[in-house]
């Protein structure tokens, strides 16, 4: 019977999915344009690389571009990224850019799978492998398990690298440190809880910020804002495209050598 086919063949290729990504080199976890896009370089340099994203849509803050309104804002400096992935852009004013926020979104998630990328959307990343004093893996769970306090016990999923992508909350961070007694590679030790707004310093910053934050663990994105104390940027993502290109380079440099 067809309606057992269809079933079937849903429940067997998704296992199987699941189960080729149980031992990874990157685990990335945060569906946002910075996670997408390290998730397409990773995927090219030939990484074995899985998104996690607790959100059926994964794509971040980058679909609704400033309040519902579907357009966004590229500097220059991150065209060369944009044009990796065909995505159309006009001229506004001096070295700022304008595109089409689902169109963009649409973009960075198409050409990451595309790549070879696998992206695991629903799921919520509840804690990572931590073993010899390193991060190696993420502890994952039904996004929707979670949210209804359910008493369900997770897997988990060897990572030789993950990378928290998770946005102004940098929940893998904090947990890492919570959880371990551990410091972090900042000034603090701690995760220090990104400042108000400021474009030219947030833009600046989210790049710099972008690094190995604990053995095992990378930061990107506006984690990487909050981890170290820098400001948010608002709807200008030419930094947030940056950090995913500069994780994805770091990541490379360390596993390819």
């Amino acid at each position: 019977m067809i309606e057992r086919r269809v079933s079937q063949g849903i429940i067997s290729t998704y296992c199987n999915k699941l189960e080729k990504n149980l031992e990874l080199d990157v685990a990335i976890v945060g569906g946002g344009p910075s996670g997408i896009v390290a998730a397409y370089f990773l995927a090219k340099a030939g990484l074995k690389v899985a998104l996690f994203d607790r959100k059926l849509s994964p794509g971040g803050g980058m679909w609704g571009g400033a309040m519902m309104f579907n357009q966004i804002v590229v500097q220059e400096e991150a065209l060369h990224i944009i044009d990796e992935f065909d995505i159309n852009y006009e001229k506004y004013d001096g070295n700022l850019y304008v595109m089409d926020s689902v169109e963009s979104t649409s973009a960075l998630l198409y050409k990451a799978v595309h790549e070879g990328a696998t992206i695991f959307n629903c799921y919520s990343v509840e804690d990572v492998i931590f073993k010899n004093n390193e991060v190696s893996g993420v502890v994952v769970n039904w996004t929707p398990v979670l949210r209804e306090g359910l008493h369900v016990d997770p897997l988990n999923i060897l990572a030789r690298c993950v990378v928290d992508g998770t946005g102004h909350d940098s929940e893998m961070c904090c947990t890492v440190a919570r959880k371990n007694g551990i410091r972090l590679a900042t000034d603090t030790g701690a995760v220090i809880g990104e400042r108000s707004l400021d474009v030219v310093s947030g833009e600046q910053e989210v790049v710099n910020g972008t690094k190995e934050i604990y053995p095992g663990l990378y930061v990107c994105g506006m984690a990487a804002s909050a981890v170290s104390g820098t400001p948010r940027m608002g709807p200008i993502f030419g930094g947030m495209l940056l950090s995913g290109k500069r994780v994805a380079d770091l990541i490379i440099e360390r596993l390819k050598r």
